[in-house]
């Protein structure tokens, strides 16, 4: 007990020193959990190796994890909209890169089947490392990070076949020692000292392919069917600890289930967070898993650090750091193309290339599993195992590199911020996230609809997106934006932007475009505006300041002894004259004259104004009758 509390103060003591320094330095989380790890580990001997291979077998779960909370976000309707992206961007990746790196280690003298285990070892990146730094920096709904993501995805799939391909590469004639001290070769079946229960174990194939489909089938089934009386069962208990007892043992019950068929766990849990997506009960499952996740993703990326065996990097530091340069190099090279021929922007396919050039932690499981089947020698093993942590501990590097390098595009191409790429359409659009447009968009979601939002004001998307409001970035003037956000089918349209001129030039465009097949809402900054907004074809005009002045208005009135009914009363009335007045005077005004030179507007106005004055005494005459 006493050493398990030592260990834990150990950790917890590097991630509150180390974390918050590295993120004050601009290296972000990551790297200083690598720091952290490497501090404790190699440099200070506060870690063993045994220690810090068990801490990797619970942080993996941080990996699971973030899979499910990732699957929660998505709807199967945009999993599917992905599918082009799935098998062309990563199904390419993979092909390619696993092709060139067996290439190259047969060019050094490796067999094939070694060539081949290590191309699949090292063309998969991490997916920990990779959507922890896109989150921080948001950049997860940019082009780039979206391709990043289905790359990613992608490789987290293609582990599965990957596992049972590697026992058949196996190189025949290979001596080992098994676990008892006894010797045996590659072919002969491998020995194991602990089993793991396994529902698949001794079946034919036929078999472990039903059982398989059945383990997947019983996941979707129970997401769909079981869930929501589980979380009713559950809530009238009103305790809520009870919430993330059950959010636990949904993720590990589906990580042993999908161990126990063969199957990767992230798989399954990323798997039953789609399912769970448009549940109800998705926000209570996000806020009792998240805390779990980000611990266990740091302890993950601790124990990578404190895992470097620096005593081989030191014997060889020129092959071993070059090695991994090379790879990083080669990996980047590949998505750089594969991101050209996909025609991902400029600053897109730097993202996804340095993003996604380093090896992963399904690798370290992968070359773990080669040793094990006697495809890699173990000398070989903890080369690469070593390269891998190593390409790990470069990434937030490489991430820093892509920062410097948009700047300096920017700088010299004199570029904008390229816009996103929409990937959501909903039936009410709203244009502009400023103070006014942030209301409306939370009466409207709180209210239970979906709304695509545009806004061209970048910092103030990035501000949104940290309080968990989903908007896109770009000019919203812009046709081709404007379609690709569905306007040709939205019902709603809400034009909340700053700039009026934009404004009007917007609803225009859309009126032209849609007719009346479109009620379009949007808000003014004066009355000319209004009347520019009026002539354009504008369905509800609103006023910026409008409507706070008649609230303040009528508190005044309270306030000078009118009832509230009565200062109520006379407030719809002002509203309802005002509204009518403003169309009279729409067709009196002239946008090349101001409003105090236009004669025939001046008189009206005037007169409009006796008339609501005498409406509103008359008004409170016949109430105060009334009440006596």
């Amino acid at each position: 007990m006493e050493g398990m509390l030592t260990q834990a103060l150990i950790y917890l003591g590097a991630i509150v020193i180390a974390v918050p320094l590295a993120r004050r330095l601009g290296l972000g989380s990551v790297l200083g959990y690598l720091i952290a790890g490497m501090v404790i580990g190699p440099v200070l001997g506060l870690v063993g190796d045994g220690e810090s291979e068990d801490l990797m077998h619970v942080a993996e779960f941080g990996v699971v994890m973030m899979l499910f909370l990732i699957g929660l976000e998505l709807d199967p309707r945009a999993l599917w909209e992905m599918r082009h992206k799935l098998l062309g961007l990563g199904g390419l990746q993979i092909s390619v890169t696993v092709a060139v790196i067996t290439g190259a280690a047969m060019f050094v003298g490796q067999t094939w089947q070694v060539g081949m285990a290590l191309g699949f070892i090292l063309s998969l990146s991490s997916t920990a490392v990779v959507l922890q730094t896109l989150t921080e920096k948001d950049l997860m709904h940019t082009g780039g990070g979206r391709a990043a993501f289905s790359v990613l995805l992608t490789q987290d799939i293609a582990v599965i076949p990957m596992l049972a391909a590697l026992p058949l590469l196996a190189t025949a004639g290979t001596l080992s020692i098994n676990p008892d001290g006894s010797i045996r070769r590659a072919s002969d079946p491998v020995q194991h000292v602990e089993h793991s229960i396994s529902f698949v174990e001794g079946l034919p194939g036929w078999g472990v392919t039903l059982v398989t489909l059945g383990a997947v089938a019983a996941i979707i089934l129970a997401g769909v069917f079981l869930t929501r009386p589980l979380f009713r069962y559950i809530h009238a208990a009103n305790m809520r600890e009870i919430y993330t007892a059950v959010s636990l043992l949904i993720v590990i019950g589906i990580a042993f289930l999908m161990t126990a068929v063969g199957l990767s766990p992230a798989l399954g849990t990323f798997l039953a967070g789609v399912v769970l997506a448009n549940s109800e009960f998705r926000h209570e499952l996000e806020s009792s898993i998240e805390p779990f996740k980000g611990l266990l993703l740091g302890l993950f990326f601790i124990a990578v650090g404190a895992g470097i065996n620096f005593n081989i990097l030191f014997r060889d530091p020129v092959t071993i750091i070059g090695l991994t340069i090379l790879l990083m190099v080669s990996k980047g090279v590949i998505l750089f193309g594969i991101a050209r021929l996909f025609s991902l922007r400029r600053r897109g396919q730097w993202l996804f290339a340095l993003a996604l050039a380093q090896a992963g932690e399904f690798g370290m499981v992968l070359t773990t599993f080669s040793i094990q089947q006697n495809v890699l020698t173990s000398y070989l093993g903890e080369r690469v195992l070593l390269v891998i942590a190593l390409s790990l501990l470069f990434t937030p590097l490489f991430f820093m590199l892509q920062d410097y390098l948009r700047v300096k595009l920017s700088e010299r191409a004199g570029e904008e911020t390229p816009s996103d790429e929409i990937d959501d359409q909903q039936p009410i659009i709203i244009v502009g996230l400023g103070r006014f447009g942030q209301v409306v968009t939370r009466l409207v979601q709180a209210s239970g609809f979906k709304t695509t939002v545009l806004d061209h004001d970048l910092k103030t998307i990035q501000l949104m997106r940290k309080f968990g409001f989903k908007a896109f970035f770009g000019d919203p003037t812009r046709p081709e934006l404007l379609h690709a956000a569905g306007i040709d089918k939205a019902r709603v349209l809400v034009v909340a932007l700053d700039d009026v001129k934009r404004s009007v030039e917007l609803v225009r465009y859309v009126r032209s475009l849609r007719g009346e097949g479109i009620f379009i809402i949007v808000r003014a900054r004066d009355r000319n505006h209004v009347y520019e907004l009026y002539g354009a074809g504008a369905d509800k005009i609103v006023r910026e300041m409008f409507d706070s002045s008649l609230r303040a208005g009528r508190y005044v009135l309270e306030e000078m002894g009118l009832s509230e009914y009565d200062a109520s009363m006379s407030e719809q009335a002002f509203y309802q004259h005002d509204r009518e007045a403003l169309r009279e005077l729409a067709a009196l005004w002239d946008p090349k004259l101001p409003l105090s030179e236009n004669a025939a507007y001046v008189e009206r106005s005037k007169v409009l104004d006796k008339d609501l004055e005498a409406a509103l005494m008359a008004q409170l005459e016949q109430a105060r009758k009334d009440s006596a």
